[in-house]
């Protein structure tokens, strides 16, 4: 069976204020909502290694229990909105794989403020979100792209949003948020034009019952990771570039 490798990382959250086959998967901010629930589901499988971040490894419990899962977990201190974090955390990522490959890099982390408005937003909340949800994934790849040229996969994440689209009409609603994953979707389009060696895509997981989510959302993360994990699995070198949903489908831009 081949291993996989898989980083991952994960979701700062805000509603008003201010995370291998051998796969390796580094995954930013893993210790709560999607993230935390991908990485649990991987570790089911024991060929899978599984790079998780999270900004604060010593509180981040829920993450710590999965270390005794069938796969390999090492759980990575990074701070998506910290350059400097991100290059002392990719760094690691790069010294334990030890020349390894990464197969799939899951760029996931996101701050979000659902109340503000293209006339009322604060210029500071933008700025912020986008050193987020667009500078960090961008840095996340470019540190770990090493290890990605590497791998026989590939393949880069950047969560998106449905939002993001222009043609789906979602209103007003959210704009810092909007605006930061368009962005992130035109980073994934220069990724895959700059590098047709790789797979980059972006997909949007769902309205999921997250912190992020809330629990009115239609979705349990079981459900959209279940999702986005079969979409990994089935991308081709003709998925690089596009948007997806959970379930495979394409979304207009």
């Amino acid at each position: 069976m081949t291993n996989t490798t898989w980083f991952i990382t994960g979701w700062a959250f805000s509603r008003h204020d201010p995370s291998i086959i051998r796969y390796s998967l580094m995954f930013e901010s893993a210790s709560r909502g999607i993230g935390l629930e991908i990485t649990r589901q991987l570790l089911q499988t024991p060929t899978n290694t599984v790079f998780a971040t999270c900004r604060s490894p010593s509180t981040a419990m829920n993450l710590a229990v999965l270390t005794s899962s069938p796969g390999t977990l090492h759980i990575v201190k990074l701070d998506v909105s910290d350059e400097a974090s991100i290059k002392v955390g990719t760094d690691e990522v790069l010294r334990l794989l030890n020349g390894a490959g990464l197969d799939y890099v899951l760029n996931n982390a996101a701050i979000y403020r659902e109340n503000d408005l293209a006339f009322n937003f604060k210029p500071t909340d933008l700025a912020e979100t986008i050193v987020t949800n667009v500078t960090g994934p961008a840095l996340i790849s470019r540190y770990l792209l090493p290890a990605i040229e590497k791998s026989n996969r590939k393949v880069i994440l950047n969560m998106t949003s449905g939002l993001a689209s222009i043609e789906s009409n979602h209103g007003s609603k959210a704009a810092t948020y909007s605006i930061s994953k368009i962005a992130v979707n035109m980073l994934t389009y220069k990724q895959a034009c700059e590098r047709p060696d790789l797979i980059p895509i972006a997909l949007d997981p769902g309205w999921v019952k997250t912190d992020m989510g809330g629990q009115g959302a239609a979705l349990e993360p079981y459900e959209s990771v279940s999702g986005i994990l079969n979409v990994l699995q089935s991308l081709t070198k003709e998925s690089a570039g596009k948007f997806f949903g959970y379930g495979g489908n394409e979304i207009p831009w």
